[in-house]
C-alpha cells in the first residue's frame, strides 16, 4: 500500500506539502498540486485515519521564521523568543526565509513535518503570496510580528508607531530644532508609513512647515541610511535635524556625515528608532525610540502557548507602546 512518503518523493514535494494539497489547509501553487494529485492517482493513495490523529497531540515545540536573523533588532527579538520558549518549556526551531516566498514554503513544510505546535513569524516584507501562505495555514496557531493578515487564526502585536514618530520628532522640536527632516523605511510598509504619518502630524501640531526635500525613503538598513545622507548633502539647504525611522539608518547617516567632515549632532542632529542594543555604543550615542524587545517576545510566546492551553478561536491585536531614550546624538539649540 502506497504511504504519503511514496507520493511526496514520486511528486518530488515534502509530505507536508501532500497533506496540504489534499486537506487544502495551506495555499500550495497550483503546478505543484497538479503534481501531488496525479502522483496520487498513479499510486492510488489514501490517506491514514491513524496518522490524522496524530496531529492532535502536543509536541511542545514552537516554529520561528525570520526574514533575515542579520538586522539587530530581529537577532534581539530572535534571543527573547528562545529564552521565552525555554522558561516555558517549549523548544523553538527557528527559520530564517530571508524574504523569498519559495524558501519561506520549504520552511513552513518543514516545521509541518515537525508538528509544532504553533508559529510566530517575524518577517520585514509582506505580499500577496505571503498573505495567502498565512491565510492557508489553518493547521496551528500563528502569531505576527509588526503585520499579518486579518483573520481568526492569527494574533497580531506591534509598535504604536505613530506614537513612538511623533515622541521622536516632538523631541526634537523640544530641543529648539524647526529645521527638521525625516528618513523613513520603505513605503508600503505598515511601520514605515505609520512613523512617516506621526513625524507629519507632529510637525503640522507644532506649526512647522514639511519640506519634501528633506524627506527621504530609505529601507530599513545602513545602506539605506549612507544614501538618505548623501541625497540630502547634495541640497543646498539642509536639516539641522533627523528622525531617522530605524537605528540601521541612523547609524549608516553617522558613518556617512563622519566621512564628509559632518558633525553629529554639532551640524546635524538624529534621532532613530528601535533602540537596539549598539545603539547605546555608537559615536556619538544614539537619542532613540526604545521598543522593549524582550517584553515583545515574552508576550508572542505567551499569547501563542496561553492560546494552544485555551482553545481561544478567536485572534487578537496587541499594540505596544514605545518610549524615548535620550542619549548625545541630539544637540540642544538655543
Amino acid at each position: 500500500m502506497a504511504t504519503i512518503k511514496d507520493v511526496a518523493k514520486l511528486a518530488g514535494v515534502s509530505t507536508s506539502t501532500v497533506s496540504h494539497v489534499l486537506n487544502k489547509t495551506r495555499f500550495v501553487r497550483e503546478d505543484t498540486c497538479d503534481r501531488v494529485k496525479k502522483a496520487v492517482r498513479e499510486l492510488n493513495y489514501r490517506p491514514s485515519s491513524i496518522a490524522r490523529s496524530l496531529k492532535g497531540q502536543k509536541t511542545r515545540t514552537l516554529g520561528m521564521l525570520v526574514t533575515t536573523s542579520r538586522n539587530p533588532f530581529f537577532a534581539e527579538v530572535v534571543h527573547g523568543v528562545e529564552r521565552r520558549c525555554y522558561e516555558r518549556g517549549y523548544t523553538l526551531f527557528l527559520c530564517n526565509t530571508e524574504g523569498d516566498i519559495h524558501r519561506m514554503e520549504t520552511n513552513l513544510d518543514a516545521l509541518e513535518e515537525k508538528r509544532v505546535d504553533g508559529l510566530l513569524l517575524l518577517c520585514s516584507e509582506v505580499n500577496d503570496d505571503v498573505i495567502k501562505l498565512l491565510e492557508a495555514e489553518r493547521s496551528v496557531p500563528i502569531v505576527v510580528f509588526d503585520w499579518g493578515p486579518e483573520s481568526d487564526n492569527v494574533d497580531r502585536i506591534y509598535d504604536n508607531s505613530p506614537y513612538g514618530a511623533r515622541l521622536a520628532t516632538e523631541h526634537l522640536i523640544s530641543m529648539g530644532h524647526t529645521a527638521i527632516g525625516c528618513v523613513t523605511g520603505p513605503m508600503g510598509r505598515r511601520s514605515a508609513e505609520e512613523r512617516l504619518e506621526g513625524f507629519r502630524s507632529s510637525m503640522h501640531d507644532a506649526g512647522l512647515v514639511v519640506r519634501e526635500e528633506w524627506i527621504v525613503e530609505g529601507d530599513y538598513e545602513c545602506e539605506g541610511g549612507v544614501r538618505a545622507m548623501q541625497r540630502l548633502n547634495d541640497l543646498a539647504d539642509r536639516p539641522t535635524a533627523l528622525f531617522v525611522c530605524n537605528d540601521m539608518m541612523t547609524l549608516g547617516i553617522i558613518s556617512e556625515a563622519s566621512r564628509m567632515g559632518i558633525n553629529v549632532p554639532g551640524d546635524l542632529s538624529l534621532i532613530g528608532y528601535d533602540d537596539i542594543y549598539i545603539a547605546q555604543h555608537a559615536a556619538p550615542p544614539l537619542t532613540t525610540i526604545h521598543q522593549p524587545k524582550d517584553e515583545i517576545a515574552a508576550m508572542a510566546v505567551d499569547t501563542l502557548i496561553d492560546r494552544l492551553d485555551s482553545k481561544r478561536t478567536k485572534g487578537k491585536v496587541i499594540k505596544i507602546e514605545p518610549t524615548l531614550v535620550e542619549r548625545r546624538s541630539v544637540r540642544k539649540i538655543g
